[in-house]
């Protein structure tokens, strides 16, 4: 406990990189091994090494594997030809590629080849190739003859700003990763970036796991040009940000080991996200590569920091997995795992001490502690398994919530399509937002972070956004605001765009936006279900959106109408949007047309024979200086409703009566069932009835119906029947909501049943012990989880099984219960039983982990 709080209160660890020098278009960076970065390197390292950094040697010893010697076969003769080395022997040893061919019996057999073609102690052995190969190479050299020389030559982005720098060599065991190996630094280590530009996306985006990483802890400004600039890195491979995100990384790199060369202190940062990742790889590889699971491993690192009380902002986990997911890594632990598989794998984890698992704290971007930090196990098991409990509490408290979803994603597609910069505050870090960034991104958007995360200043395109280049499908998950949002967009710009997402998206409904699209000129195609995604919109042969009178049916969805809205300024003509019949959640609409004033378009109405028609200039956005993304009215009604539920009282300090947002007069519904409420133009105080039993109702929700979960979650327990309707919608959205409520309602003895466009409950009559604990089945549904843990706040034993699925919309969901509120989670190892019968089981299965 002492060295945690000493950690916490110590400074920032200061990173100041080795002297390095650049002379024409190769960096020098001097430090425990000389590290060259440059163009063209690999036709001169034969002559390098005769001349000037082994002019002594007798013969050169490449070693690579079968992969990279059909590549550069020819090149490596022609750099180790005579008339680069002279008389010196070369010599060349393949062997297979892939992770399985770092043991000892390869090591052997090198070692054997070595021996009979008489190589003696000068011999210089060249590690040609990935990290797998610069690893065995090194333990060779170090064993061989009691040690001889070695050179690195890594031909991979992963090797080239990790492996090859630092000195650590090893073999994998059956027991785990490297566990034996020696510190052998190289004389030094030749970084060719032409050798990137080929290098597979995949392979690419491995390397990318440890430049972030390195900007992660030790280099803000490194993070912040991986941030903005995705499209030049990623797919253009743009040489001058290549040299120096490469060359940045190999410096911060050979200063921490310059300092640290046997891991006895500060060369400890440098494994931030590999504890976990490491546990990952050993189980998952090679379905799995390296830097994909350090990606995964920093993630939940970054989550842990925070759940610690290391890292103060949350932001910066947004900000973290965000980059991450830019340049094509996973952030998600893969369902597949068993804790126990990680904690078995992470108990041999090199950094261990005294028994302990130890972790390095991020404190923020650019700073770690200086140190790794120890992590009981509840912790560490609450972060790895998927479900989580509840132990029931009165919940009182004041809490901000995060920016709003809807806001979010509607802000980032007006500043996109707007003229000038525009800064954003409050911005939701999440899921669904990291989408629509992401795909914006790939579309041309230029934007950077400020003030540490918590503005993002975005350089409006103008309406003047492309295709992925080169061409590529926009991967968007399954946000549905984010897919609707940009199927409308991308019938502003010439190209072809495909946009697509995980099975559940390729479910939800399109049909109705795309059928009025293409009755107004546009070229859009379903490529496999039709009236779903996957969809093509060419408009490479016209298929511009045209403008004019647009019909639309927005009863399934108004995200269809606020699609159009947003993209019609950019139309060809002004744009007459003719709603037929009404459109379900009428304030989206609204909250639409209201942003879009905020950016100089004024949308306008008119009634035409009972027909809604939209009226939309042809004009620009003009970017707003800036704009403040309120908080999430639907992630409010959580915390609200756990106050309402357990007999307390919460407060929401950033959500009041000023809300663009319809979900926002969920409080209405809190005082429908007894409640006391409390609002200022700001913020939002309910109190839970006095006489502790909250009251059924019966009411149209059609105008928040994002929290009809919510109110089934206090339904449950309240007294007498309540009747939620006019919400049919949500049987299209991440699931069948109604439907799974009524399921897993059920599951915990609640009487429920469905309507078609809603369904009845009959409570308990505010006895709690009525009900009964249950396995939550979260249907991959953020809403689902956070309305039955306010159902938890008063029935004992409900595992939401998937806690992770939050994500989407408020991924401190739980962390925020925790810190805010003081309400203890625990980690239900075992299905809901009886409450004796459960804690022995769970205590068990702990003491196993």
């Amino acid at each position: 406990k002492r060295e945690e709080m000493e950690a916490r209160s110590q400074g920032s660890v200061s990173i100041v990189p080795p002297p390095s020098a650049t002379d024409g278009q190769v960096t020098t960076i001097k430090g425990r091994e000389t590290i060259f970065v440059g163009k063209d390197l690999l036709a001169t390292v034969g002559k390098r090494l005769t001349q000037e950094l082994a002019p002594r040697a007798s013969t050169f010893v490449i070693i690579t594997d079968s992969n990279v010697h059909k590549l550069y076969a020819n090149a490596l003769d022609t750099a180790f030809s005579p008339t680069n080395i002279g008389s010196v022997r070369y010599f060349t040893k393949v062997i297979a590629p892939g992770e399985q061919t770092k043991n000892r019996e390869i090591k052997a057999e090198i070692e054997d080849w070595m021996l009979s073609n008489g190589c003696t102690r000068d011999t210089v052995i060249v590690a040609f190739g990935g990290g797998v190969i610069g690893d065995l190479s090194g333990f060779v050299a170090a064993t061989y003859m009691r040690g001889v020389p070695f050179i690195q030559f890594p031909t991979t982005l992963l090797a080239m700003v990790d492996s090859s720098i630092g000195g650590k060599t090893g073999l994998n065991t059956p027991a785990g990763k490297n566990l034996i190996g020696a510190f052998n630094h190289p004389l030094a280590v030749f970084i060719d970036l032409t050798m990137l530009k080929s290098l597979p996306e995949r392979e690419f985006c491995n390397g990318m796991a440890e430049v972030i990483k390195t900007g992660a802890i030790a280099d803000l400004n490194l993070f912040e040009t991986l941030e903005r600039n995705v499209d030049g890195i990623l797919y253009q491979r743009d040489e001058t940000l290549l040299h120096y995100m490469v060359s940045r990384s190999a410096a911060l790199k050979s200063h921490v080991v310059t300092q640290d060369p046997r891991e006895d202190g500060l060369r400890c940062i440098l494994n931030f996200g590999h504890t976990i990742g490491h546990a990952i790889e050993s189980i998952l590889a090679p379905k799995l590569l390296h830097g994909e699971c350090v990606s995964i491993g920093m993630a939940a690192e970054t989550h842990l920091a925070y759940k610690m009380g290391y890292l103060m902002d949350s932001v910066i986990i947004g900000r973290i997995m965000c980059c991450c997911e830019s340049y094509k890594l996973p952030v998600n632990m893969p369902k597949a795992l068993k804790p126990e598989q990680l904690m078995r794998k992470m108990s041999l984890d090199k950094k261990n001490a005294k028994g302990q698992i130890r972790f390095v704290m991020l404190k923020t971007i650019g700073d770690t502690v200086p140190h790794p930090v120890p992590v009981p196990a509840e912790p560490l098991i609450q972060l790895l398994m998927p479900p989580i409990s509840l132990i029931p509490a009165k919940v009182t408290g004041r809490i901000a919530v995060p920016g709003s979803k809807s806001v979010s994603n509607r802000v980032l597609s007006l500043a996109a399509l707007g003229v000038g910069e525009c800064r954003v505050r409050g911005l939701l870090h999440a899921d669904d937002t990291h989408v629509m960034l992401a795909a914006l991104q790939k579309m041309g958007l230029k934007f950077q972070w400020e003030e540490h995360g918590q503005v993002l200043l975005i350089q409006g395109s103008g309406g003047k956004l492309h295709p992925p280049s080169p061409a590529a499908p926009i991967f968007l998950g399954n946000a549905g605001t984010a897919s609707r949002f940009l199927t409308s967009m991308c019938t502003l710009f010439d190209g072809n765009f495909v946009l697509t997402g995980i099975p559940r998206l390729k479910e939800r409904p399109i049909k109705d936006l795309v059928d009025a699209l293409t009755e107004n000129g546009c070229n859009i195609k379903y490529l496999e279900n039709a009236g779903c995604f996957p969809v093509e919109i060419n408009t490479l042969s016209g298929g511009l959106l045209k403008g004019g009178r647009i019909n639309l049916s927005a009863k399934i969805s108004s995200q269809y109408v606020s699609s159009i809205l947003i993209s019609a300024p950019y139309a060809q003509q002004p744009v007459d949007l003719c709603i037929k019949g009404k459109a379900v959640s009428q304030p989206y609409i609204d909250m639409t047309i209201a942003m879009m004033q905020a950016f100089g378009i004024n949308v306008t109405s008119s009634n035409q024979d009972g027909t809604t028609v939209y009226h939309i200039p042809k004009a620009q956005y003009m970017n707003p200086a800036e704009y403040v993304v309120e908080s999430d009215a639907s992630s409010a009604s959580y915390p609200l409703a756990m106050a309402a539920i357990s007999g307390g009282s919460v407060t929401v300090t950033n959500l009041g009566r000023k809300s663009l947002q319809g979900d926002a007069y969920f409080y209405t519904v809190l005082e429908k069932m007894g409640c006391t409420v409390e609002q200022t133009d700001g913020q939002t105080t309910v109190s839970a009835p006095e006489s502790g039993v909250l009251q059924g109702i019966e009411l149209d929700m059609s105008s928040m119906t994002d929290t009809f979960m919510t109110a089934a979650a206090l339904a449950a327990v309240a007294k007498g029947r309540t009747k939620l309707f006019n919400i049919a919608n949500q049987r299209v959205k991440e699931c069948d909501r109604i439907t799974a409520m009524v399921s897993e309602l059920r599951k915990c003895g609640i009487t429920a049943s469905e309507l078609p466009d809603g369904l009845v409950i009959e409570g308990t009559g505010g006895v709690p012990s009525a009900s009964n604990g249950a396995s939550i089945h979260c249907y991959n549904d953020h809403r689902i989880a956070m309305s039955f843990a306010v159902l938890g706040c008063v029935v004992p034993h409900i595992a939401v099984m998937d806690k992770d699925c939050v994500d989407k919309t408020y991924p401190l969901f739980w962390s925020d219960i925790e810190r805010v509120f003081g309400v203890k989670l625990i980690t239900p190892l075992d299905q809901p039983a009886t409450p004796g019968k459960q804690q022995h089981q769970q205590g068990n299965q702990k003491a196993n982990l």
